[in-house]
């Protein structure tokens, strides 16, 4: 009954109702995505680094992976290491270089990494084969594009470039061998990747068996602290990097992104807030004499008070459900813009949708539209009957 009654009063002003649910949506919108960006970039991350299963990577001391030329020598040695470890299920190296796709006078530069083809947890193949041929790449659509190259394919790949002969070192003939989506890599960035060896003969690693990172994937997930003890112990030129270390800094750059999101969303929060406090009010003080009347009638205070918060929630909820709908278009348009950000992985997401965030959203402006309606309900029921009666019948 009573929230039958506030619906009532609700649609006596349509414009005013609907307007005020508009800005209860833009509000929820603005709200839902700031709760999005707060976690979801970091949450997408988390995800893409475990995306192949890999919860540990090994690089050398003092560097991020790729950052620099630095490397690590004797790598089939501490990879047969690793891999006698019984807590140990997976090791990849990786070797990361920069090489030249030779066409004509011209040549278009790619990045490329060397990898096992059985190990490795760099890129999904998307179609062909994948290349476990010593003389097969596959390679992203970026770089096919760029090369108007198609499976089956042979290329020049040259690893080195000297600018005064003006020639180049480590040529090879590559069969494209099939097409594939590398998780790591910036939108727009060519890639491609080549069997290890073949890359380390290439780049003349080989002589040293020189490889850029590791990446270790352990049976079970809770003997990560041990297991990276042993490799600090074990291995001390080498930085030991898990997924929780990796979220660690990950959290510190992102500091500025929660705190916009913080800022903005207590905005969206403050906003919706006093627009409903508003309109409420102001529809109270029009119905002064007939809220006066019930009373007079002998409805209770608690029934007065009850109708009144139920308008102010009724408009938040409706529109918080609008702007649910519209917080996930903008969502995905700003995500578009912010993708673009030089430097990021392709598959990082600024704004991950996940119910909770939704939840989160509704359930805020819900609670903003209860309090809303208290301060106007609360004076709509303290009105002296007597007075205001008289003041009304005058009027």
């Amino acid at each position: 009954m009573r929230l039958l009654l506030a619906l009532a009063s609700l649609r006596r002003n349509r414009a005013r109702t609907l307007l005020a649910v508009l800005g209860v949506a833009i509000a929820a919108a603005m709200l839902l995505d700031m709760v999005m960006l707060s976690t979801g970039m970091r949450e997408s991350f988390r995800q893409l680094l475990l995306s192949r299963g890999f919860q540990m990577r090994l690089t050398p001391r003092g560097t991020l992976p790729f950052d620099t030329e630095a490397s690590i020598a004797g790598a089939t040695a501490i990879t047969d290491g690793l891999r006698a470890r019984p807590e140990i299920d997976l090791v990849s190296p990786v070797l990361g270089a920069s090489v030249h796709v030779l066409r004509g006078d011209s040549s278009i530069t790619t990045f490329a990494v060397g990898v096992d083809p059985s190990a490795q947890g760099d890129y999904q193949l998307a179609s062909g084969r994948d290349a476990t041929a010593p003389n097969s790449f596959v390679a992203n659509d970026d770089f096919l594009r760029a090369t108007n190259a198609k499976i089956g394919d042979t290329l020049r790949i040259a690893a080195g470039f000297d600018p005064q002969l003006r020639t180049h070192s480590g040529e090879r003939a590559l069969v494209l061998a099939g097409r594939a989506r590398f998780l790591y890599l910036a939108a727009g960035q060519l890639a491609i990747a080549i069997p290890l060896r073949t890359l380390q003969e290439m780049t003349g690693a080989a002589r040293e068996d020189r490889v850029s990172l590791f990446m270790v994937r352990l049976r079970d997930p809770g003997r990560i602290p041990d297991v990276k003890r042993w490799m600090r112990s074990a291995l001390p030129a080498m930085d030991v990097i898990s997924t929780a270390d990796a979220m660690a800094r990950v959290d510190e750059r992102l500091s500025y992104f929660r705190q916009l999101s913080a800022i903005l969303g207590a905005v969206s929060l403050i906003v919706g807030f006093l627009l409903v406090t508003t309109l409420v009010t102001v529809s109270v003080n029009e119905r002064v004499g007939e809220i006066v009347v019930m009373r007079a009638i002998g409805v209770s205070r608690a029934h007065v008070v009850q109708q009144i918060v139920l308008e102010g929630t009724a408009m938040s909820v409706t529109g918080a459900l609008l702007g649910t709908g519209l917080g996930l278009v903008t969502a995905r348009y700003l995500n578009a813009i912010l993708s673009r950000f030089p430097g990021l992985p392709a598959a990082i997401d600024f704004f991950l949708f996940q119910p909770r965030a939704a939840w989160t959203a509704i359930g805020l402006l819900t609670a903003c539209g209860v309090l809303a309606g208290l301060y106007p309900a609360w004076r709509a029921a303290s009105l002296p009957l007597a007075r205001t009666l008289r003041e009304e019948a005058v009027a």
